[in-house]
């Protein structure tokens, strides 16, 4: 009788143990409420603000979280800092905020709901004024010039001698971007010894949008200087270099997320490829680390993100989009190893935005269009 007493004693304790772990998952899990904020544009961008609502909704939709998004009523400040206002009073805990303006909004709510978590998203040290990163803040920025340069090399690699970079304003992630690009331009054209024979003109819009001035900036290229290929990196501006490229079937390079459906949405096959940045991975192994109490691992930091693995592209952070491949002379094989190349560090990309990259293709740098 002693023996079947203990024996009951022992499973009560371990009924009683893994019943209070269990409780306590449940209840951790629970406690987490993910909110997201857009920013001046709404969850049907095709850009920051649907990759990031995507990513936050299939994350919580996976692990048994609630979700909400909110729209600002305008696109300034006060209009974001009172949509963050709201998620918070709604029981929202980890509040997602994309894109470099909610830097000033994101210093001021920090200080106000220490007990909420706020994960920035492309939102870098100048963004926040010169603050100090708060301890319930994470913000994560990206190594630009690495896809740049993926795209720029791949072009290159694909047929295209006669190139352009049209950059928004010349803030240093599209100048990343753009050296990026100059380089990985004249990285494969050295190696297929064709250097001579390449070209890439370089200019800034002077805005993050598209309009009649930048379109037929646009056009003088594509129609007079018989470019073939426009990375288009800032913002809408990707919609003038389409404008353009759709009167004579030229090309265009996407940016920031997989842009090949709105890309082609203005002529068939006008995609070539994306310089992408992982706002997906980032929102992931956030919320993650926060599920598993893991915070501290980002807690008060400005993170630059990159190349985490060189085997496996599709955790990087940085990269081009593979499940839309359409290249034909440049294959996804070869792209893997260029990235394990970078990876290891057999192959150097600088990051550098003081001065333009020595290349030995021609390079034609231009002043604002605007």
């Amino acid at each position: 009788m002693k023996k079947i007493g203990l024996i009951l004693v022992a499973a009560a304790l371990i009924c009683s143990t893994s019943c209070s772990k269990n409780t306590a998952k449940k209840a951790a899990k629970a406690s987490v409420k993910v909110a997201m904020v857009t920013d001046s544009g709404d969850i049907t961008d095709q850009s920051f603000n649907q990759t990031t609502y995507q990513a936050c909704k299939s994350y919580a939709e996976a692990n048994g979280l609630e979700f909400q998004y909110y729209k600002p009523a305008g696109d300034s400040t006060a209009d974001r800092v009172a949509s963050i206002d709201a998620a918070v009073q709604d029981g929202y805990n980890v509040i997602v905020l994309p894109g470099y303006l909610f830097g000033e909004a994101i210093v001021k709510v920090a200080k106000d709901y220490k007990d909420a978590k706020f994960i920035g998203l492309d939102i870098g040290e100048g963004d926040l004024g010169g603050e100090a990163v708060p301890e319930n803040v994470f913000c994560a920025v990206y190594a630009e010039e690495l896809p740049g340069f993926f795209a720029g090399y791949a072009a290159v690699k694909e047929g295209y001698r006669h190139l352009g970079f049209l950059g928004g304003m010349a803030v240093p992630a599209v100048i990343r971007y753009g050296y990026g690009f100059v380089q990985g331009v004249n990285k494969a054209a050295e190696e297929l010894g064709v250097a001579k024979d390449v070209t890439v003109e370089y200019v800034y819009g002077g805005q993050f949008y598209g309009d009649q001035t930048i379109t037929a900036s646009m056009d003088g290229w594509y129609k007079n200087r018989g470019v073939e290929v426009v990375f288009a990196c800032g913002g809408g501006i990707w919609t003038s270099a389409c404008e353009a490229a759709a009167k004579v079937g030229g090309k265009v390079i996407g940016v920031d997320v997989d842009q090949s459906a709105q890309i082609n949405n203005y002529g068939e096959d006008m995609h070539v490829t994306s310089a992408m940045k992982g706002l997906g991975a980032t929102v992931n192994a956030v919320l993650s680390a926060i599920q598993a109490g893991k915070w501290f691992d980002y807690s008060g930091k400005v993170a630059t993100l990159g190349l985490v693995s060189g085997i496996n592209p599709s955790v990087n952070y940085v990269g081009l989009p593979t499940d839309t491949w359409t290249m034909k002379n440049y294959s996804v094989k070869e792209y893997n190893a260029l990235v394990n190349d970078i990876f290891t560090k057999k192959v150097t990309v600088s990051n550098s935005i003081e001065q333009a990259p020595a290349v030995s293709v021609k390079v034609n740098y231009y002043q604002n269009i605007k």
